[in-house]
């Protein structure tokens, strides 16, 4: 492990050193399509009442009622033969503090587009964003976005034990591929409920400079079932060019992700996999360290390697990185 992190340190200097009086991109507002802000609610509503009738999903033989679904301190796990245990840190977290890893991330790490994926990633990296998101060195460049700052109040809240323990969980596990990558002009009409972009089956819209994840099967994504994955719609000819970014730099515009992250993207030793993740999330970890708010002692590496880049590359590698297999 030594000699990998030493090469990843070795690499991230040289990246810098290439990128060295290059002007960082303008900076902005984050891009809203990536940061999803829940809308606020309507004055006066009452949210309607939860269905009572219990519900299932496709291969499994668990049977939950809609609140039972929405526990945070007890989340679904509709295919429990399908992950290890779940040490109680994912399965309940700690009452009032703390919520269930698995409650936002699913008891088997497969994560949403608003949040990490975190099965498949090594310990010690999970570990180390804990730390991040604890001492106050990783946040989000849209402090209005919910999964961040709740990320925040749990690692506050969590023992060295219990994010020790759920990170040997997360990482003892591999991630399955949970996302469709679909280039594509126009995109289904989606608004913003529960941090992520749902379709309101109202026709379709062009896509632009976008990227739009979706359930692949909302009612199943509602009721947070780990086996029912999305997609992800982006620009025409985007993996192709991300392809050119990761592997080449684009032409010394950045440094090829393949250096650190590994040659089929499946990540080094502490660093990372790439491979298969949803690009939503990835596009807004390159601009949150572009933008100084996601920190720490790895971040650094990266500071290097993104400074240049555009959205527009952003999404690009996004999507490329996406559509690779995990």
């Amino acid at each position: 492990m030594r000699s990998i992190l030493t090469r990843t340190v070795v690499l991230a200097v040289a990246a810098s050193a290439t990128l060295a009086g290059q002007a960082p991109a303008p900076a902005g507002s984050p891009p809203p399509w990536a940061y999803t802000v829940n809308p606020p609610p309507t004055p006066g509503a009452t949210p309607a009442p939860a269905d009572p009738e219990p519900k299932q999903v496709p291969g499994s033989t668990v049977s939950l009622t809609t609140s039972q679904t929405r526990d945070a301190f007890n989340p679904p796990d509709w295919h429990p033969a399908a992950h290890p245990p779940m040490p109680d840190a994912v399965a309940h977290g700690r009452r009032p503090a703390m919520r269930a890893c698995g409650f936002c991330h699913l008891a088997n790490g497969q994560g949403r587009p608003e949040n990490a994926s975190l099965a498949g990633l090594p310990a010690a990296y999970i570990i180390q964003q804990m730390a991040d998101f604890k001492n106050g060195e990783r946040k989000s460049a849209e402090p209005r976005m919910g999964p961040p700052n709740a990320m925040i109040q749990d690692a506050k809240a969590a023992t060295d034990d219990e994010i020790k323990t759920a990170a040997a969980y997360f990482s003892s596990f591999p991630y399955k591929k949970w996302v469709r990558v679909v280039e594509s002009k126009d995109v289904p009409k989606t608004r913003i409920a529960g941090s992520m972009h749902v379709p309101t089956n109202d026709g379709s819209e062009p896509l632009g400079p976008r990227i739009i994840e979706v359930p692949e099967d909302l009612a199943r994504t509602e009721l947070r079932d780990a086996a029912s994955g999305f997609v992800a719609y982006v620009p025409p000819g985007s993996i192709a060019r991300g392809e050119a970014l990761v592997k080449t730099g684009g032409g010394g515009k950045t440094v090829a992700c393949t250096a650190c992250h590994g040659a089929e993207l499946k990540g080094l030793g502490p660093v990372p996999p790439l491979a298969g993740r949803s690009p939503s999330y990835t596009v807004r970890q390159i601009y949150d360290i572009q933008q100084g708010v996601r920190k720490g002692p790895w971040s650094a590496l990266m500071k290097g390697a993104v400074e240049k880049l555009t959205v527009d590359d952003m999404i690009a590698i996004a999507a490329y990185t996406a559509s690779r297999e995990p």
